[in-house]
């Protein structure tokens, strides 16, 4: 049995030595230790969401590529998809997010229509009777497209793919710009969770940050949607923003974890301005270092702990309660574009521009910008597409990549991976001992153990996972660093 052959959702065989309740929160490293291990491995990596990673893509991975993994999919295979809405009604300083400020109405219609008939096109590869277990809409902010296109892209998907009864259906939403009635349409649509970008309250953080958004904003809006009957909501916390300090982020989070997310999603700042160019208006002198950000972040994690919060990952939390949680304990959590994920499905369909898809053998991105994505789907960009599909790049997985994306995807996910059991898995020899003693340098500073064939990244490590998980990225030794964010 080859390795492609080898299905490519978590090992049915690994579970978590303790589940997540039980796992205590050790003491950390001491003041000077903790300095110098930041200083020697706060350099740029990958958030490992995929792999291989996005710098990765090319255009020889393209339309034919993904009209012919569609076509395969087996009868009766179950995915989850994700459509992508470019537009905000104000753009934010930080954000790193394909998205952009569009007034006219008949624009964001447009865009709707748009989405429908690239359903229609990826339906006609699928055919049907494909179930989705996850839909996720995501952005910039998708409320901002007008409610009919929401009404008309959700009824397509649907007839298309049917939503299995215990379907996870999410989006993305903006406080500040809450459409009037924008409860009861999410609850009338079949929505069950939402998604807050909230990020800083402190007033000051907010102004560096580019971002005014008050506290009663974003505890109107969950109100609303728990009033509409959609009582799952995640917030998104960011620390290392312009202007935080250790006291400003353990403020945010206690006002933030009074709220009682289901879930909050806890995120280092990545200021890639050579990437994107509005975070230039970000003062880099008003920026914590390394030591602050390390500092933020476990204030954070200490308030949250102390409020009843799982730790899921490397950046998530989780009431006990939250289905997030229970995949943690029962080891069937996963990882994939949208951050940790209690989706198991192998597959994600991506619609809308800059959406990406991700299959078994390998991930596609539709082109990125809404006028690239709409002359792509009207082929006014004198590209030939399988399909129709606006698919601009992707990368096919070759090799030992899978493999290698599922021990990644262990360690970010667990903090530990069997190397015997995955090469089992996918029927390969590999003995791994370059990254053997790749590892040793990590070792003899705590940030891993090595027994036998398990690796295993301490609790008072987890900050640290990327950079072990990076010692298993081939592609990462062999392109560098420059292009990611920092690592912690």
């Amino acid at each position: 049995m080859s390795a492609s052959s080898v299905p490519f959702g978590p090992s049915p065989a690994f579970t978590p030595d303790k589940p997540a309740s039980a796992v205590p929160r050790e003491a950390g490293f001491d003041s000077a230790r903790q300095k110098a291990l930041l200083a020697r491995y706060s350099g740029q990596l990958p958030r490992y969401t995929s792999y291989p990673t996005a710098v990765q893509f090319t255009e020889a991975t393209g339309s034919a590529t993904l009209a012919g993994w569609l076509e395969d999919l087996a009868p009766g295979a179950s995915f989850s998809l994700y459509f992508h809405v470019p537009f905000c009604d104000e753009l934010c300083s930080f954000c790193a997010c394909n998205t952009s400020v569009v007034r006219h109405e008949e624009r964001r219609l447009a865009y709707g229509r748009q989405l429908l008939e690239e359903v229609a096109r990826v339906g006609q590869l699928t055919g049907p009777g494909h179930p989705v277990t996850h839909l996720h809409w995501g952005g910039g902010t998708p409320t901002s497209l007008p409610a009919e296109s929401l009404r008309a892209v959700m009824a397509a998907a649907r007839t298309q793919w049917p939503l299995t009864p215990d379907a996870e259906v999410s989006i993305e939403l903006d406080p500040r710009n809450v459409p009037p009635g924008c409860g009861a349409l999410l609850a009338e649509l079949g929505f069950n969770r939402v998604s807050l970008g909230v990020q800083d309250i402190d007033p000051e953080v907010q102004k560096a940050a580019g971002r005014i958004q008050s506290r009663a904003q974003t505890e109107a809006c969950i109100a609303e949607m728990r009033g509409a009957g959609i009582a799952s909501v995640n917030i998104d916390l960011i620390y290392g923003l312009p202007r935080q300090t250790t006291e400003s982020v353990t403020r945010t989070a206690h006002s933030i974890a009074a709220l009682r997310p289901d879930r909050l999603a806890v995120f280092g700042y990545a200021h890639v301005p050579w990437k994107e160019k509005r975070q230039k208006l970000i003062d880099e002198n008003l920026l914590p270092d390394s030591d602050a950000r390390f500092e933020q972040r476990e204030a954070i994690d200490r308030v949250l702990r102390e409020a009843g919060y799982v730790v899921v990952g490397l950046d998530h939390y989780a009431l006990p309660s939250d289905s997030m949680a229970r995949a943690l304990e029962d080891g069937t959590l996963r990882r994939n574009f949208q951050g940790y994920t209690t989706d198991d499905s192998d597959i994600l369909v991506g619609l809308g521009a800059s959406a990406i898809s991700a299959f078994p053998q390998g991930l596609t991105q539709n082109a990125v910008s809404a006028a690239a994505y709409r002359r792509a789907l009207t082929g006014e960009d004198g590209v030939e597409r399988t399909g129709g599909l606006p698919t601009w790049r992707g990368v096919t997985r070759r090799g030992q990549d899978r493999l290698r994306a599922a021990v990644i995807e262990q360690l970010m996910t667990f903090l530990q991976v069997d190397l015997a059991a995955q090469c089992r898995r996918f029927n390969a020899e590999e003995d791994f001992a370059a990254e053997r003693a790749a590892l040793a340098p990590m070792v003899a500073d705590g940030l891993v153990t090595l027994e036998g064939d398990v690796v295993r990244v301490p609790e008072e490590a987890r900050l640290f996972v990327r950079n072990v998980a990076a010692v298993f990225d081939q592609h990462l030794r062999r392109d560098g660093v420059a292009r990611h964010s920092s690592a912690v």
